[in-house]
Formats: C-alpha cells, structure tokens, sequence
C-alpha cells in the first residue's frame, strides 16, 4: 500500500494548537453533525489534539470512537482532552490514512478534518477512508482553501503571507487549496453519492482577530513552518520576521476581518 510522503506543514508548535484546541465539532464539523447516532462507530483521522474528537465521541456514546494521527506525542494530547471529559469510549493510536491497519466495513462513520490538504495522495486517503466504511456509511472530510481565503483590509505583507505558505505547502507536497478540490478528490476515489458543501470562519470581532492574527504571527516566526521556510529556501529569518510584523498590524486595526472557506464532502459509502 502507499505510504505518507508530504512533510506535515504546521508541526504542533503551541500557535499550532492553540488554533486546533480552538476546533469543536459545533464550528468545524456542522455539516456531519445531523448524521450522527448514539451507539454509531466512527473514525476520526487525523485528530490533532482531540476537541472534535472528544465531541465526536460524547454524540455517539456508548458507539466508540477511535482516533488516528501521525505522532504519539499530539495523541497523548488528544487523549488528556478524553479523560478531562470523562469520555471512556474513544482509543487512539497512530496511523497512516494512505494504509489504514482497520478491517474493511470497520466503521460507521470515517472523519477527516484539514487533512486532506497535507497528504502526498488525497485521492489513496479517501479510497482508505471508503474502505474501512461500512455500505451506506459516511465519510465526511472537510478542509481549507487558502487561495480563497480573504480579509480587509490590505496591510503590506499579507500577500506574502499567502504566497509563502502556499508554495512552502506545495514544497511538502500538500495542496493547501484542497477545499475546491474534495468533490474532485472524492469521485476519483470511486464515490458516486456525493453531497458537496461550503462554509466558512471569520474572525473579525476584536478578540477573535487579536486570537487569529497572534497565531499567526507566532506561527510565522517560531514554528516547524517557520524553520521549513527558511531551510527550503522560500524565506529569510528577517521577512518571516516583515510577515508576522504584518499580522500583527492587521489585528490591531479596528475594521480587520478575515475569513477562512471551506470545502466540504459527505460521501455515502
């Protein structure tokens, strides 16, 4: 089977989690909410630090979950989130979603949230996803689109912001526009009931923009993002440093207003 290739883009520096604690699956996972059942069997990939995995986990009681990522180090962090939530019916363990080692039909429910867009073949993941899917189940993925993104008003820097996170992205080998892309990615991998949506995040009222453009800027010049950039030859230390200058002077404006689109796919088995 294929095995993971791309470099993970964001690394779970804490500007990184404090963008992925922030995910709940009420503002990240709406569009699959109404599917869940008590007592359902649901995978979730790539569960980061587990918010929407523990919300996953308590609509589907006594239904287990079981939760996959990369590292033992984010599922540890995932993990804790269960306990402090006195979730007993979820287990993590490690994964590679291009070779899932779950029988086929396993699950009721496969979930995968800003996954896609950091995967070497989207379309093998998605094949996996089907596979371990029961017949007539769902699989549900949903991610950013960072060409689409959008925000006011238009302070030096922000464009190379975009430009630079696109092409270190593209250098991983993601595709960090994956939103436009899931209706595409999915009939490639063999589904035919298909129900595409959109939505979106923004962040425009004072503490959100202050939460989002702080992020950022941390992200920029102390992440695995930050050190990709400069060791692959996209970036100086010193426009890092301009970028998250940048994202500073956004936040600080009382009219800043960003806005995150997403693509969405819920894809019946």
């Amino acid at each position: 089977m294929p095995k993971e290739t791309a470099v993970y883009t964001h690394g779970h520096h804490e500007s990184v989690l404090r963008s992925h604690r922030w995910r709940t699956a009420a503002n990240s996972a709406a569009y699959l909410i109404d599917e869940l059942r008590p007592g359902m069997n649901v995978l979730d990939v790539g569960c980061g630090p587990g918010t929407i995995t523990a919300d996953l986990a308590a609509l589907v009681a006594p239904g287990r979950v079981a939760a996959v990522d990369t590292t033992g180090e984010i599922l540890a962090r995932a993990a804790e989130v269960a306990a402090e939530r006195g979730l007993d019916n979820v287990e993590f363990t490690t994964a590679d979603v291009h070779a899932l080692d779950f029988p086929d039909d396993s699950f009721d429910v496969v979930h995968a949230h800003q996954v896609l867009q950091h995967v070497g073949d989207p379309v093998q993941a998605l094949r996996e996803m089907r596979r371990v899917c029961r017949p007539g189940g769902i699989v549900a993925a949903r991610d950013s689109d960072y060409a689409a993104m959008a925000w006011y008003p238009e302070v030096p820097g922000m464009d190379a912001w975009l430009e630079l996170y696109r092409r270190v992205a593209r250098a991983n080998g993601g595709e960090p526009d994956a939103g436009r892309r899931l209706l595409s990615w999915a009939r490639q991998a063999g589904f035919t009931d298909i129900t595409p949506t959109a939505a979106n995040w923004c962040f425009a009222a004072p503490e959100s923009r202050a939460w989002w453009s702080g992020l950022w800027a941390d992200r920029t010049v102390g992440s695995v993002y930050a050190e990709q950039a400069v060791s692959g030859g996209h970036a100086s230390a010193g426009e890092l440093t301009s970028i998250a200058a940048a994202w500073h002077a956004w936040g600080e404006r009382d009219d800043a207003w960003f806005t995150v689109p997403h693509g969405e796919v819920l894809c019946r088995a």
